[in-house]
């Protein structure tokens, strides 16, 4: 199912654009870095249950499709994203498996979800480039069951996690025309302030709110280090745009910068992130709707 998100909308230029692409291309590899926190959300699905699982910024759909194969024949699990090249990678993988896990190329912020159709919703890393996130939060609440859980996994602060970062720092000097992060922007670190997070989740009608830092070791193959900070993140995206001399520069003293965390043939660091649950409440307890903007 596609439902084509507004064309002026940033996320959706980017992650339709070298973004969404470059995961696509980095699939394998991120879904073994990222593996860890697939298994914290997936734990929590019940097989025995069944029911039904929505999850939230699926990307390439390797929790959508861990969580289709707990729950088994007793229910079923959808993924939701913006990116088209992503989705299309989700459906793929699917056919490939078999795996009977349906995906859906939308805006979760707006998207017309049949209400009360979900027993969980979940994600990844996926719902922190909202840019109206109680809005966003507000409609999913709409689209889960009374007594749902809500749970997702989200990144603390770039200075909690600076291997996230070594790339920008590092190769700065050499781009002046690299972003600068916003705090609390769309993106990766959205949700790095606990407060801002349990604020947008009351605001938003969610109950039972809690958030839990966790700590989390990360590795992944020495080899594909210099593929990883070629691709992704603002420094990939840059190093699409600028000449042969100075790519060869920057990929130089980025690996360099990287040196601390590579051991032998594998690369580690740990990742600080927060480890969010709610709970849908009852129709007659929630709050009145948010006005769509």
């Amino acid at each position: 199912m596609d439902v084509t998100p507004p064309p002026d909308d940033e996320q959706t230029k980017l992650w339709n654009g070298l973004a969404g692409r470059a995961w696509v291309d980095a699939q394998e590899l991120l879904d073994s870095m990222f593996k860890p926190f697939e298994d914290l959300l997936i734990e929590a699905v019940s097989a025995e249950s069944g029911g039904r699982v929505l999850d939230v910024g699926c990307g390439t759909g390797s929790t959508t499709l861990a969580a289709a194969r707990r729950l088994g024949a007793k229910g079923r699990c959808i993924g939701i994203d913006i990116s088209e090249p992503m989705i299309a990678a989700a459906r793929a993988r699917a056919e490939r498996e078999g795996t009977p896990a349906g995906f859906i190329r939308a805006n979760a912020q707006s998207h017309a979800f049949e209400p009360a159709s979900f027993d969980m919703i979940i994600s990844r890393f996926g719902v922190m480039f909202f840019d109206d996130p109680v809005r966003a939060f507000a409609n999913l609440r709409r689209a889960a069951r009374p007594d749902a859980e809500l749970r997702f996994i989200a990144w603390r602060s770039p200075a909690e996690t600076p291997f996230m970062t070594t790339a920008e720092r590092a190769a700065a000097p050499l781009l002046p025309n690299l972003p600068a992060r916003r705090p609390e922007a769309p993106g990766q670190f959205a949700f790095a302030d606990r407060r801002r997070v349990s604020s947008i989740l009351e605001e938003s009608g969610w109950a039972g709110i809690d958030i839990r830092p966790i700590d989390v070791a990360c590795t992944l193959p020495e080899k594909e280090l210099v593929r990883y900070l070629t691709r992704l993140g603002p420094v990939g995206l840059m190093l699409q745009q600028v000449d042969d001399r100075t790519r060869t520069q920057v990929i130089e003293t980025v690996r360099a910068a990287f040196e601390p965390y590579v051991h032998g043939a594998e690369v580690r660091f740990t990742a600080a992130c927060w480890k969010v649950s709610a709970v849908a409440p009852a129709a007659s307890a929630a709050p009145r709707e948010v006005a769509s903007t």
